[in-house]
Formats: structure tokens, C-alpha cells, sequence
């Protein structure tokens, strides 16, 4: 077992271990603050800083005192009036060790709580510290970034693939040219040299003489020849390539909304209200977030976002042209390979009769094989929120969209009846267990 010892010294009065605890403590309290705040405010001021108050009493350092109500004490009063030698004196009132602060009043007095002011960024972080994107398909999206290979010179390590031949027979050539190796041409001029002496049919002693020396000559090139190899492992250079952090595909967002007569003020708004949570989520996660409006009655248009969610339209119910819409224009504009797409639906269940099963069908057979994630959140009234409790039964959109989830781990559906389900149906589908798996 490995033991650490923290050797460290404590600052001045300060225990270093009591300190860690303090400030755990308090960003606890924080993050219950930042929740409280994100509930009572709209979603869409989600975004907005927020100060945050912890009690005085969730601060402070422990410290050992000695406690008011046990124990015996004798103590010495100087200057009173009222009390002679010998008198009984009660204690003092129930109310912990250490004493409090002022109390309340009417006109504001009282011991002032620490106050955290939190900017945007810094409340946001907070928001989603414990929400993770689901990535069921592609791995990369953890990081929200993929590596990409990238020239970065030479190096001396490598595969026989990455090998760089000019570079390899450059090094070669200077280190033959350093070490002086002989050419070939040096040799084959001594061998021709040797041969004509050797053609001789009556050599002159010279002739014997400049042979033999030809001869040596020719065995100290071999031998210097053979010593500097041609091509040294050292002369070897790959091409080095370094993984360079690139932007991984651009997410796109489709929101998708039943705009038709049965779809009032109070059901946009609950709607409104969960896209703009899930497209600041996702703004928050990539560099650059598209967002695609489609909003439908018996028929399908891609709209702008004033006219999605302030358009005044009227017509029957048929959700299968929203998915449509959506396939026509990841088809046009956003292809898988290079964007992530993201769905969000938001209906109060209405469908003409028939057209769930086709809903059904372009969702399994095609919009869920291009989908990061698809969520369809129904937006019920209160009193249809009891009936349905249980998601085990619903109408013909939410029994057809039931076989969907079954079938595919990427797609999820919730109902929502008032504002303050939207947060917890959004942390549902987004949050993140606590061994790091994300929801399927």
C-alpha cells in the first residue's frame, strides 16, 4: 500500500487540511445557490451572471471552544451593580458555541451573509458542471475535438512507410563525402591499372613493383569501402508526423415544432424554453453551433426564429413533414460526415390518424442513422400530466415514438407540463451517472 504524507506547512494559523474542507464546503453551497437561482429565473435568462449568497455560518473555519451550556465556570465580573458575592447567576441562553451574529430586524441590521458574484461564464460552468452531451455514436465527442496528422520535419524513429529517400540518401551522400569513401570510379581505374600490368608477359621490375602496390591499393579501398557503408542506419530520416487538435464537425441543431391551433401560447413557451436550454448546451460544447427552425402544421417550412416562435398559424396536425423537412435539408446542407446533427421535437402529441407509424418509419429507417441524438419532449396540460403519469401509455405520436426508443439508444422522449419540468427533463436526458456512462 503507497501511503502520502503531506509535508507541506501550514500557513500562518491555518490548518492546510481544514482549509480543503472549507472551501469544498462552500462551493457545495455554491452550486446549491447557482441550482435555486436556475430554477426560479426563466430558461431564457439562463445565461445571465447571478450573485449567490452563503451564510455566514457555512464559512467559517472549525474551531474548538468551550461550550456555554456544561460545565461549571467561575468567572470574575468587574464594575457590576446588581450582583453581590455569592449571588446565583443563570447561564446563558442556548445557542451553540462561538456565539451568533445580530439579529434581524424590521429596518435591514443584521449580520450580512458572503456573497459570491458569478459572471456569465463562471455561472454557466457551474450550470453544467455535472451535464455531459450523449455520444452514442461517435467517440470523438467526448472531446469535442479529433486530431488530425500533421508534417513536423524528421525524425530518426519511425515506420518503413514514413521513410523520406531524398532526405535519407542527403545524409548518406554528406557522410560519405565527410569520410572520404572511396568512389567507385577509384576503383574501377585501379582494377583497369592492375589489369593492363598484369597483361604484361615480361614485367620490368618496376611493373612487378607499381603492381603489388596497385594491388595493395586496391584491398585498402575494398576494405575502406566496405568500413563506410554506402547507406548508414544513422543516414535513415522519416517523415514525422505530430497529431495537430482540429475543430471537430460542426454541430447543427433542427428544432422541430407543432405550431398548429391545438398548440397555444403556454405550449410554445414550454417549448421555447427547452430549445434555448439545449442550444445554449450546445453552443457551449462547439465553436460554431447552426441552429435549423422547421415548424409545422399539415405542412413543413424552415423558418427564422422570430417567425418559429411568433408566427401566428393555423391548419391540421401532421408530424411526418417536420421529419421530412429535417431529412431535406441534411441532405442540402449538413452532411454526417462533417456536421453532428442534433434533433429536438416538441409537440403536444396531436398527429393526424395514420401518420405516427410513418413518423415512426423515417425516424428508425433513415433520421436516426444521421442523428447524434434525438429528443421528442410532449408538452402536456397539467391536468393530462396526472392522467399520464406513467410513460408506459399515451397517445398514437408517443406509443409510435415508444418502438423508436427501443430500437435505437440515441433517441429519448419526455413530457413536460410546466416550466419548472423543463430543467430536470433536460437534465435527464443529458445527465451524466455518476461511474461517467451517459444515458442511453
Amino acid at each position: 500500500m503507497t501511503y502520502f504524507v503531506d509535508r507541506r506547512l501550514n500557513p500562518k494559523d491555518k490548518s492546510l487540511s481544514n482549509r480543503r474542507r472549507f472551501l469544498k464546503r462552500v462551493r457545495s453551497q455554491i452550486k446549491h445557490a447557482v441550482e435555486e437561482a436556475v430554477r426560479e429565473r426563466g430558461i431564457a435568462d439562463v445565461d445571465r451572471g447571478k450573485k449567490v449568497s452563503v451564510p455566514t455560518e457555512g464559512v467559517a473555519e472549525p474551531s474548538f471552544r468551550n461550550g456555554r451550556e456544561t460545565g461549571r465556570h467561575e468567572r470574575v465580573f468587574t464594575g457590576n451593580k446588581s450582583f453581590q458575592t455569592g449571588d446565583r447567576i443563570s447561564k446563558p441562553p442556548s445557542g451553540g458555541a462561538g456565539g451568533g451574529g445580530k439579529e434581524g430586524s424590521e429596518d435591514g441590521d443584521g449580520e450580512d451573509d458572503f456573497f459570491f458574484a458569478l459572471s456569465r461564464e463562471e455561472f454557466l460552468d457551474y450550470f453544467f458542471e455535472d451535464l455531459e452531451l450523449p455520444d452514442l455514436v461517435k467517440e470523438s465527442l467526448a472531446e469535442i475535438s479529433k486530431t488530425k496528422p500533421a508534417r513536423a520535419g524528421y525524425s530518426v524513429v519511425g515506420a518503413p512507410a514514413n521513410i523520406s529517400i531524398s532526405r535519407t540518401m542527403r545524409n548518406a551522400y554528406g557522410r560519405r563525402i565527410g569520410l572520404k569513401r572511396p568512389k567507385a570510379s577509384d576503383l574501377l581505374q585501379v582494377e583497369a591499372e592492375i589489369a593492363d600490368l598484369e597483361a604484361v608477359v615480361t614485367p620490368s621490375k618496376t611493373e612487378i613493383q607499381r603492381l603489388e602496390a596497385l594491388r595493395e591499393e586496391h584491398e585498402r579501398l575494398l576494405r575502406r569501402r566496405r568500413a563506410i557503408a554506402y547507406i548508414d542506419p544513422m543516414d535513415v530520416r522519416y517523415n514525422n508526423f505530430v497529431q495537430q487538435p482540429q475543430p471537430n464537425a460542426n454541430a447543427v441543431m433542427f428544432c422541430l415544432m407543432d405550431v398548429s391551433a391545438s398548440m397555444g401560447e403556454r405550449e410554445k413557451d414550454l417549448a421555447k424554453r427547452f430549445f434555448m436550454l439545449l442550444h445554449l448546451f450546445l453552443k457551449r460544447r462547439y465553436d460554431r453551433t447552426d441552429i435549423v427552425f422547421i415548424r409545422h402544421t399539415h405542412d413543413a417550412s424552415e423558418v427564422d426564429e422570430e417567425t418559429f416562435f411568433y408566427s401566428r398559424q393555423t391548419g391540421g396536425t401532421v408530424v411526418s413533414t417536420a421529419l421530412v423537412k429535417m431529412k431535406e435539408v441534411i441532405a442540402e446542407r449538413y452532411s454526417p460526415l462533417e456536421w453532428n446533427i442534433y434533433a429536438a421535437q416538441a409537440s403536444d402529441g396531436e398527429n393526424f390518424s395514420g401518420d405516427s407509424k410513418k413518423c415512426a418509419s423515417l425516424l428508425s429507417d433513415d433520421l436516426m442513422k444521421l442523428c447524434q441524438y434525438f429528443a421528442y419532449v410532449e408538452i402536456l396540460g397539467e391536468e393530462e400530466a396526472m392522467l399520464m403519469s406513467s410513460e408506459a401509455s399515451g397517445m398514437e405520436l408517443w406509443e409510435a415514438y415508444r418502438g423508436v426508443a427501443a430500437h435505437w439508444p440515441n433517441f429519448a422522449q419526455k413530457r413536460v407540463s410546466r416550466a419548472t419540468d423543463i430543467y430536470p427533463v433536460f437534465r435527464e436526458l443529458f445527465a451524466r451517472d455518476k461511474v461517467g456512462k451517459r444515458h442511453g
